[in-house]
């Protein structure tokens, strides 16, 4: 990833900059961590898991910091096609580059796959937080305590930290502790910039998401999106986008019975577009098939998917 460093003598000497990486098992919610810690959507998000593809960068600029959480795809071990491939080196990838972990956990549901998250973050000897997240499902939360007690016990944890991104609750403490575990450095990236992603890839990312949110529970892990035309003409802007799918049958509960299904994906996508983009949004959809894209690891790399992303 390119890093802009600003000119020397521009901030304090005493100011931090680094990378701090938000990872986990799928579905623990990192991306509505990410959303939450900067009060703005950066990552798409929904209740399925594997929905975070790419790393994605997110950017929180403070006075005496700056600091790049970088939001990873769900660490796993199901599934041996070349997507599950692109998403583990992706994660894997980020940990070697952060300066701080993030280790985010559903509240009373610790699993294998976190164990085994664990162990490689661990392994690296970065500091770690942990974050136990959905504590809002807990009833009561006395429930907690022992848990917390039990896996403060598993790891030289730096903080142990029980929250819910949803609600926001407890996150106001997460920079604060993690500012003194990062380098003295200038920022990386000008003091403006949230993410390090484009408008395009953004697009295409909502596009997703809302099919993700609308489609059948399996069939989203065989979609992407690819934008063909991104451009304003007369203060509007024009989205031509492609909806790649795995088999014809799945281009079939795209498009849905009459095309209603694609035009309430499209509606919905054109809505939250149109918010990203501060203007009119036309946006026009198709459907097409390409056998196996997500198993194909040519296919990834021309739809976008680079090998560490």
């Amino acid at each position: 990833m390119e890093i802009q460093e600003q000119a020397p003598g521009a901030f304090p000497s005493d100011f931090r900059c680094g990378f701090v990486a938000i990872v986990g098992r799928p579905n623990v919610g990192k991306s509505t961590l990410l959303n939450a810690l900067l009060e703005r959507k950066v990552s798409i998000v929904s209740p399925k898991p594997q929905t975070t593809r790419h790393r994605i960068l997110g950017i929180l600029n403070r006075a005496d910091a700056q600091i790049v959480f970088v939001d990873t795809p769900g660490l796993h071990g199901a599934g041996q096609r070349a997507m599950n491939r692109h998403m583990n080196r992706a994660a894997v990838a980020s940990l070697n580059d952060a300066d701080v972990n993030v280790f985010v956990i559903e509240a009373m549901a610790w699993t294998a796959e976190d164990e085994r998250v664990l162990e490689q973050l661990v392994k690296r000897g970065q500091p770690i937080m942990l974050v136990m997240n959905k504590v809002d499902k807990i009833r009561p939360k006395e429930r907690l305590l022992p848990l917390l007690e039990e896996l403060s016990r598993r790891a030289p944890f730096i903080e142990v930290i029980p929250t819910s991104a949803t609600k926001r609750d407890n996150l106001s403490r997460l920079p604060d502790l993690i500012v003194g575990h990062l380098p003295l450095s200038p920022p990386h990236f000008p003091p403006h910039q949230i993410t390090d992603r484009s408008e395009q890839f953004h697009i295409a990312e909502i596009i997703r998401e809302k099919l993700t949110l609308r489609l059948h529970q399996e069939l989203p892990y065989g979609v992407t999106v690819e934008i063909e035309r991104f451009v304003q003409e007369e203060g509007r802007w024009m989205v031509n986008a492609i909806i790649w799918v795995e088999r014809r049958g799945q281009k079939a509960i795209v498009i849905g019975q009459g095309g209603l299904q694609l035009k309430e994906i499209g509606r919905a996508a054109r809505l939250e577009i149109a918010q990203l983009c501060n203007g009119s949004v036309h946006l026009e959809l198709w459907v097409k098939v390409k056998e196996n894209w997500s198993d194909s690891e040519a296919a990834l790399r021309q739809l976008g998917y680079d090998s560490l992303d």
